[in-house]
C-alpha cells in the first residue's frame, strides 16, 4: 500500500479492534504489499488489512477454519473475536493469533509441515483457482505494456515463452493435483513455539504438490516423499517466471522488487540452461 493508504488502513484496523473491546495503543507494521499486516498492541492481535476491492478474505478464512478443523499446521484466527471478515472505511480486516517466531525452520521440519498441510488439504473441499490461472494472469501482465512499462522486450519475450513452455511441460506429465498453499515460501511459514505454522492462505490453488515445493528452499524437497524431480524442476522454473513478472508490474509494492526481479531472472535463466 502507498503511504496515505497505509495510514488509513492502520487507523481502520486499530479503530475496529478497539470497537471489539480489545485495547490498541500501538500498531507495528510487519508486512506491506497487496495487504497490510499489523501487530496491534497491547492486545497482541495480528490484523490483515486490504482495500475492499482487492480482498478475498472470505476465501482465506474458510480455508483456514477448515484446515484447523482437521489439525493442519496453520495459523489460527484470534479466538477472542468472531471469526469473520470485518469492513470499515473501505477496508476489509481479518484478525489472527500473533505467533512469536523462534528462528528458521529446518528443511526436515519444513518438509514435514508441508506434508501435513497437504494431507489436510486433501480433506478440504473448497472451490479454488488452478495454478494455470496464475500463469494466465502473468501472461496478461506481460502482454499489457501499460502494466509492465519498464520491462525490456527481450525479457518480456523470455518470460512469456518460459511461462508457456513450463506449463506445457507440467501438464504433459499429467500429475495428480490437489488443493495447495500456492506460495509456501519461508516468509509464509512461521517457526512458532508449538511448531511450524503456515500463514497467508489467500494464494491457495489446485495443482501438483511439486508446485508448492518449488516455492520452498531446495533442500526441503530432499525430505518430502515421492517427489517427481523433473516435474519439480519445471515447477520451479515456472514459479520463477511468475514471481519475476509480478516484480515488473507497475503497481508492485514489494521492497527491492526490481532487485529481486533481476536475481530471479538470473536464477530462471540458469535453470533453463541446465535443462537444455
Amino acid at each position: 500500500m502507498r503511504s496515505k493508504e497505509t495510514q488509513q488502513a492502520v487507523a481502520a484496523a486499530s479503530s475496529l479492534v478497539s470497537s471489539l473491546g480489545l485495547q490498541v495503543d500501538d500498531a507495528v507494521i510487519l508486512n506491506n504489499s497487496n495487504k497490510l499486516t499489523l501487530r496491534l498492541l497491547p492486545c497482541d492481535v495480528l490484523a490483515r488489512v486490504a482495500p475492499k476491492h482487492e480482498q478475498n478474505a472470505e476465501f482465506e478464512l474458510e480455508v483456514a477454519q477448515r484446515l484447523a478443523d482437521v489439525g493442519s499446521p496453520v495459523a489460527a484466527l484470534d479466538p477472542r473475536v468472531e471469526p469473520r471478515a470485518y469492513e470499515l472505511d473501505g477496508f476489509v480486516v481479518t484478525l489472527w493469533t500473533y505467533y512469536e517466531a523462534t528462528g528458521e525452520v529446518s528443511p526436515s521440519d519444513y518438509a514435514r509441515a508441508l506434508e501435513q498441510f497437504h494431507a489436510g488439504m486433501l480433506k478440504v473441499d473448497v472451490g479454488s483457482p488452478r495454478f494455470t490461472d496464475r500463469v494466465e494472469e502473468a501472461l496478461q501482465s506481460l502482454a499489457d505494456r501499460d502494466h509492465t512499462p519498464d520491462l525490456a522486450e527481450a525479457d518480456r519475450e523470455l518470460l512469456s515463452s518460459t511461462l508457456r513452455r513450463m506449463t506445457r511441460a507440467i501438464e504433459e506429465r499429467q500429475p495428480a493435483e490437489q488443493l495447495l498453499h500456492g506460495e509456501p515460501h519461508p516468509g509464509n511459514l512461521l517457526n512458532a513455539v508449538g511448531g511450524p505454522v503456515f500463514i497467508d492462505l489467500e494464494t491457495c490453488c489446485r495443482g501438483p504438490v511439486e508446485f508448492d515445493l518449488a516455492h520452498a528452499p531446495a533442500e526441503v524437497s530432499d525430505h518430502y516423499p515421492g517427489v517427481d524431480r523433473d516435474l519439480l524442476r519445471a515447477c520451479r522454473i515456472l514459479m520463477l517466471a511468475i514471481i519475476t513478472t509480478w516484480r515488473w508490474d507497475r503497481d508492485d509494492q514489494l521492497p527491492d522488487g526490481r532487485q529481486l526481479a533481476a536475481q530471479w531472472m538470473g536464477e530462471m535463466q540458469a535453470a533453463l540452461a541446465s535443462t537444455s
